[in-house]
Parts: structure tokens; sequence; C-alpha cells
């Protein structure tokens, strides 16, 4: 007899065989996904079904079924995080009872849809193969959709006049791009961009011959800052964090910077980017190190310089 925890994970392997990004390969969309079948661990996977069922007869299945007492804030979760994309999917039809209901109604259901109902009856016989095949063939993963999304929502950054790359989707993707294309030009006129992170991937552009030229190697355990620009008429290296919600230039990050950029033959240059003056400035304000600048991307023609002997530009002692 097939145990709980054996009928959880067949159908984890369905989630998988669909294509269903990692972060829904998780037990509580497992879960889901058989309560809307009606498959508890005693009934065969040809005896599935396709009731109407809402959040909360999905936490009863859970409870009752599968032996898994989920909190009552749970319902967020599994209709955030595990419903949604399931429905986004196609395996799930929202309300096809009445597609018009309020999306704050108490009554909104899902149900299974009927050609992956016909497919997942098909699990566990010689048909299985051939059946997913033929139902992949004809529906686009959730998982390429999801890829495709992500990469047309992506924020082009110009570089040079002839190059652009592109960051992941963002406040804090679009702020670099404001110091890249905005800060950039007017303090730091000719600069050559260096290296700039991204939050999809930590090297989103390094130019890392330049960075060496100018005695810099950096290892792939170095916490780079957001953003480095050389000003090549003044050797100067400028470091820029951009801050949407954390990680100002403050004392201990300072501190960092120095010790990784300690062979440069440039001079260091530290700036603190933010959006605005508003909430997160006022926030970070008493922390950020003396000697630093601090640029905000609403008022692009203007620093705010935390003192010291130099307006913008390095310190060697």
């Amino acid at each position: 007899m097939t145990t709980q925890q054996e009928r959880i994970n067949e159908a984890l392997h369905i989630l998988q065989a669909l294509g269903m990004p990692k972060e829904q390969l998780n037990e509580r969309t497992a879960i889901t996904l058989l309560a809307l079948l009606n498959l508890p661990a005693d009934t065969q996977w040809q005896h599935a079904s396709n009731s109407l069922l809402g959040i909360r007869a999905i936490l009863d299945f859970a409870r009752q079924q599968m032996a898994r007492n989920y909190a009552e804030n749970t319902r967020e979760s599994v209709r955030k995080y595990s419903v949604k994309q399931l429905v986004a999917a196609g395996v799930l039809l929202h309300n096809p009872d009445k597609p018009d209901r309020a999306v704050n109604s108490a009554d909104n259901c899902y149900q299974v849809e009927e050609q992956a109902l016909v497919l997942f009856q098909q699990f566990g016989t010689k048909a299985w193969d051939a059946a997913l095949g033929n139902y992949l063939a004809q529906r686009q993963t959730l998982a390429d959709q999801f890829a495709r999304h992500r990469d047309m929502q992506r924020i082009p950054v110009t570089i040079q006049q002839d190059q652009t790359i592109t960051l992941s989707p963002g406040a804090h993707s679009d702020l670099i791009r404001q110091i890249i294309e905005v800060f950039a030009p007017h303090f730091v006129p000719g600069g050559e961009l260096v290296y700039v992170g991204d939050t999809g991937s930590k090297w989103g552009y390094f130019n890392e011959s330049l960075l060496q030229s100018l005695g810099v190697e950096v290892g792939s355990h170095g916490k780079m800052p957001d953003i480095v620009l050389y000003h090549r008429e003044k050797n100067w290296l400028i470091l820029v964090e951009a801050v949407t919600s954390s990680g100002p230039v403050d004392g201990i990050r300072h501190a960092e910077l120095a010790n990784l950029f300690k062979s440069s033959s440039a001079g260091l240059v530290y700036v603190t980017a933010f959006p605005d003056r508003g909430e997160i400035l006022r926030k970070f304000l008493s922390v950020v190190a003396w000697e630093t600048e601090v640029w905000c991307a609403s008022d692009p023609s203007h620093l705010i310089h935390f003192n010291g002997v130099r307006f913008l530009g390095p310190y060697t002692s």
C-alpha cells in the first residue's frame, strides 16, 4: 500500500515532469495538487477526479488525508505560491463555475483542467511517458514561461555607445542603471565601467583585465561593490554601492572595500547611491562613513559630501 510520503513524492515527480519552477517543487504544492485530485494515499491515480475546491478544503485535505496540520496563516502561501502557479501553468482552472467571481470572494475555487486530469490518471502506467510527451508538446512548461517573462522584464543598461547589457528586473537594478547612465556621465565624464553586479548573477559585467592592470585581483569570494568605474584622466576608481533596502558605505563596508582594493594603483573614491532623499536615505544617513559621497537619483546633478579635505576624490592617508 502506498504511504502518505510516497504519494507526496509521486506528486512531486509529476510537478517536476511538468517543468514547474524549483520554488514550487515542495511538499505544500504537491499536497495542493493531490487535494484537487482527491487523491489520498489509498486511492489509485486512475481514480483521480477534479472537484471544485477552495483553499480551506485544500488545507482540510492536508490535515485529514496527509497528516499535515498547516497553520491558518498558510492559506495565503497556498494561494500565492502553489495554486497561482498551477493556474498559470494551465494545470488548474480558477473559478471555472463563475469566472467573473470577485477576487476577494470567499467562494473562490479551483479545479484540475480536464486534459491535465486525463494525464494524471495515467501516472504509473506504461502509457505515462507517451502521454506526458504529448501533453508537453501542446503546452509550454511554466518554467519556460517564467524564464521568457524574466527576459522580457530585464532592464537594459547602456555601458558604451555601442554596447548594452541587461540586468534582472527590480528597483535595485533600476538604480544601478541610473548610476551608469546618469551619475557616471555627470561626475565621471569619460569614465570606464569596470564592474557591475546583478541580483540575478553576481558578475553582471566585469572588465577583469582593466582591474588587473590597476593592480587589483578579485577572487570569486570578494564582496564587490555594486558598481566600479575608472576615471582614467584622474586615475580614480569609483566604488559605488546602490542602496534600495540595505548596504550603504558605512564604516565597516568602507574598511572592507579599502582592504579589497588595497593593491590598487588608482585612488579610491567611495559613493553610496540612493533612489531619492526619502525614507531610505534618512534611515542610513547616520551610518554613512565620513570621507565618502552620497548621490540621489532624484537630484542627479548634486552630491552630498561627508566632510573631508577633498570633495569627490581619493584619500591617501
